[in-house]
């Protein structure tokens, strides 16, 4: 599936990886991080690789709009142009900055490109893992250049791995997937880091998470290579995930089997 696109933004992720993120991994100082809302931090890296990757892919696609999460915590407004016709770039420089900033993996750079409102490509980089997954809407997902296996194989009933984000479900949401989890498998409480998640979804690491927040930079990337890998990205009440959309509640599965097994489980009254 050679694809210049791809392979173009691919290399622009990696870029600002090895010129701006990695060089400033575990070399933080205290000016280095800040607080840009409550309990959220930024770093000098989220804002420089935002600023390279911004520039690279307008330069990719002239006249295409940027929205980055940095840009956005500086003005919200452009979180309005999701559904704007033309191209929009969803831009997380970091994701997983907490992870990022204490000086833990994993963390990865994320881009999610829609054309006319709708997603159509994605790419997620995991620098220290050594995996690029990139792909295009139903025309599959590339780990490292090659394709994806079947998404269909996964374990029995019962045997299941996955984890769920249970920091910011309402109490009543917790309880409930937490005794639910008993049933799966394995429940594992999350990595910080949703775009490593949905790597091991791809990898067949796991085969479901559950996610409360659903910012658009950190879910439209994966959304969008899970279901071009066979996978399902769905809200609660199964409507599928857009990342214009408000809202919370998002449960991505390898495929629909799992999809349904977990959200009955999980999330069944």
């Amino acid at each position: 599936m050679a694809d210049a696109l791809l392979d173009d933004v691919g290399d622009l992720l990696r870029e600002a990886a090895d010129q701006v993120v990695l060089p400033l991994f575990r070399k933080l100082d205290d000016a280095d991080v800040s607080e840009k809302a409550p309990g959220e931090i930024v770093t000098v890296a989220d804002r420089r690789a935002e600023e390279l990757i911004a520039a690279g892919l307008r330069q990719l696609r002239p006249g295409s709009l940027v929205v980055g999460e940095e840009g956005v915590a500086e003005d919200p407004g452009l979180l309005r142009h999701l559904r704007d016709g033309g191209d929009v770039w969803l831009v997380d420089p970091v994701d997983g900055t907490a992870n990022f900033a204490a000086g833990r993996r994993p963390f990865a750079l994320m881009v999610a490109l829609l054309t006319e409102g709708r997603p159509v490509a994605g790419w997620i980089l995991d620098p220290l893992g050594g995996i690029l997954a990139s792909g295009r809407a139903d025309d599959g997902t590339l780990l490292n250049g090659r394709p994806v296996g079947d998404t269909a194989s996964v374990p029995r009933p019962g045997e299941l791995r996955g984890a769920a984000m249970t920091r910011f479900l309402p109490p009543d949401t917790r309880d409930r997937v937490r005794a639910g989890g008993r049933r799966l498998g394995e429940l594992l409480p999350g990595q910080h880091c949703a775009g490593r998640e949905y790597l091991d979804i791809l990898t067949g690491e796991q085969q479901f998470t559950l996610f409360w927040r659903t910012l658009p930079w950190d879910h439209a990337p994966g959304a969008l290579l899970v279901r071009a890998a066979g996978g399902v990205a769905r809200r609660f009440d199964g409507v599928d995930y857009h990342p214009a959309d408000e809202g919370h509640g998002l449960l991505v599965a390898a495929n629909e089997e799992v999809w349904a097994e977990v959200h009955d489980a999980l999330l069944g009254t």
